[in-house]
């Protein structure tokens, strides 16, 4: 029996005890490799020995100090380190716990600053399907992920949806790929006409789309036009890079990718590594102006925004990122695990698309792959390749719903910075075991 309120309540998970570098350990012993790093948060694998210490030395001088009152040291710091990697537009950090926190700040923020420039006619904000910005009530409605939206449809807040980015899915014959980009970028400028054009005020987007859809990155041109759209019609362009972001698509940011600058930029999951909870919100200097010009206070805030703990982890990790090198190592792995899972599974009947950039994968499952027809969702497919994974010692990031929120199946991989060769051949074997192992009983 257990008082803890688990995600599945009747399902305990076994309880973990340990962990270093590649690898978990739970109670029985049992060593797992964590392919996704949880959910693309663990950046740095486990157990490091640099950000746990700088934890313990903050902790040690101090744990912490309302940010209404006082700043600190390790939150300057990191504002640095980040404003330092960011386009030069951009000139402010605002923390938050997580990614979550991170989206609903910069709705508020955008909202705020269509209202200090007086045009508090801009309430809208628009969004794709098959996305996914966070779990509370503000970003789930601007969300896309039917799933978890469904049952709280009652309280969410009315938000527009556009097509995303799915080229394998929707992509139609005989269109070139930056046709097809084009195509769908274009349904922006349709639904801000649709809703008036003063009044829209932000255009929310994954820049790679994570567990949702399974690892969708844009076609070329997307988000030029997007970019495009937006400075026509006055619209914020905020990126989600909660997933994406900070080195996992081989990139510091995933948008550098795209030869755009977006207005806001929300990240999370990768910055603390997993060794603290910590979000952020980035935001240009024009936004931040605006704000101070006008009402001098954003209103909004949080207790724990800006945790020293919190923040003296994730300036650790952003420092080992850099001086470590690992954002090649990103790229190099990236490559490598890109070959290996084409080479594995490059023509096999059942995976329809091997998707995703640098550390960040992939894998959509079909029951037919020159017809991409989806296996019936009542089988679960999802389900039963996780645990035949985590059976046979690996953590991944199985989901449903890929296509539309009910059909579809994928694998996502996302494994820590540090992965080599010899790790990206057992995710790899662990994965095409665990795949080849559901298939062979259905």
């Amino acid at each position: 029996m257990t008082n803890v309120f688990h995600r599945t309540p009747h399902n305990q998970p076994p309880i973990a005890v340990g962990g270093k570098g590649m690898y978990l350990v739970d109670e029985a012993g049992k060593e797992y490799i964590d392919a996704s790093g949880g959910a693309a948060v663990s950046c740095l694998g486990h157990g490091d020995p640099e950000i746990i210490k700088a934890i313990q030395d903050q902790a040690e001088k101090l744990a912490f100090a309302h940010t209404g009152f006082l700043s600190s040291e390790p939150a300057e710091e990191l504002a640095n380190i980040l404003i330092e990697h960011a386009p030069e537009e951009f000139g402010k950090v605002f923390y938050v716990s997580g990614g979550s926190e991170a989206v609903e700040s910069a709705l508020k923020l955008a909202c705020q600053y269509h209202l200090e420039k007086g045009q508090s006619q801009r309430r809208h904000i628009i969004a794709r399907r098959q996305s996914f910005h966070g779990n509370t009530l503000g970003v789930l409605a601007v969300g896309g992920n039917e799933w978890r939206r469904r049952q709280f449809e009652p309280l969410l807040i009315d938000v527009s949806h556009i097509a995303p980015c799915f080229a394998y899915r929707d992509q139609q014959e005989g269109e070139a790929e930056e046709a097809y980009g084009l195509r769908v970028a274009n349904e922006l400028e349709a639904e801000i006409l649709r809703l008036g054009e003063d009044s829209v005020a932000a255009f929310v987007a994954e820049t790679v789309v994570g567990a949702t859809a399974g690892v969708v990155p844009p076609v070329k041109g997307y988000f030029k036009r997007i970019r495009e759209i937006c400075d026509q019609y006055g619209v914020l362009l905020i990126l989600d890079e909660v997933m994406c972001g900070l080195g996992r698509t081989g990139s510091f940011f995933a948008f550098e990718q795209e030869d755009i600058v977006p207005d806001m930029i929300t990240v999370a999951k990768g910055l603390g590594g997993g060794y603290q909870p910590i979000g952020a919100l980035l935001c240009t200097d024009d936004i931040y102006n605006v704000i101070c010009e006008g009402s001098g206070f954003f209103q909004h805030s949080h207790t724990y925004m800006g945790h020293p703990i919190a923040c003296a982890a994730a300036l650790a990790v952003m420092n080992a990122i850099f001086e470590r090198g690992l954002l090649d190592n990103v790229r190099e792995m990236g490559d490598y695990l890109e070959a290996k899972l084409v080479e594995i599974f490059g023509q096999h009947p059942h995976i329809g698309d091997l998707r995703g950039r640098g550390l960040f994968r992939g894998i959509e499952i079909v029951k037919d792959r020159e017809t991409k027809e989806p296996f019936d969702p009542a089988l679960k497919m999802n389900v039963k390749i996780k645990k035949a994974a985590f059976e046979n010692g690996m953590i991944c990031y199985p989901m449903g719903g890929t296509i539309d929120g009910e059909n579809g199946d994928h694998v996502l991989l996302a494994p820590p910075f540090i992965a080599t060769k010899n790790d990206i051949d057992n995710i790899v074997g662990i994965l095409d075991g665990a795949i080849n192992s559901v298939l062979s009983k259905e």
